[in-house]
């Protein structure tokens, strides 16, 4: 995937101190992914501190930023913020292994990593499950949806209080005793 050569960071050539990294993420970044969901809107800002030790690295992904989202509810476009943190460990070994969600296992013989894969996954864990317009929190959604289900809305009968229930005489009997 050529467009995602932007996320790789050839870290060789890298002194061994703080370095820090910046990605715009908008919505070409989850079609390279062939992402399901087809946002409408996307603009996220992620910030990547790579500390370079002699022996490791020590990412800090931090994301922050919005993406327009349909509600569950109502079906009516929001914008969602999105914030989120993901810590991650690289070491050195024999043969890649990202078994271990914290630590990355890279060969030896490596010169660069792409991060564009731990960025992906930051931001979709980020997304809520349950997407609720803000508006159907605090009630001041106005939508079509709400005015067609209050029409449809089982209606109050009003009973008229001139008419007197009808009481079985034995029950009247039964309230006389007490």
């Amino acid at each position: 995937m050529k467009d995602l050569k932007t996320f790789n960071i050839p870290f060789v050539g890298l002194k061994e101190t703080k370095h820090q990294f910046e990605y715009q993420i908008d919505n070409t970044f989850f079609k390279l992914f062939q992402f399901d969901e087809d946002f409408d809107l996307v603009n996220l800002k992620v910030d990547l501190e790579f500390n370079k030790k002699s022996t490791m690295f020590e990412l800090f992904f931090k994301v922050s930023g919005f993406i327009r989202l349909n509600c569950d509810l109502t079906n009516e476009l929001f914008d969602q913020e999105i914030t989120g943190e993901l810590p991650l460990i690289v070491k050195f070994g024999e043969e890649f292994n990202d078994e271990n969600e914290e630590i990355l296992i890279l060969p030896r013989a490596e010169f660069q990593l792409n991060v564009a894969q731990y960025i992906y996954e930051l931001i979709v864990l980020s997304i809520p499950q349950k997407r609720i317009h803000p508006g159907i929190e605090d009630g001041t959604l106005e939508t079509d949806v709400f005015d067609r289900l209050e029409t449809y809305a089982p209606k109050e009968v009003e009973e008229e209080s001139t008419e007197e229930e009808y009481v079985d005489p034995r029950w009247e009997k039964l309230r006389k005793l007490k």
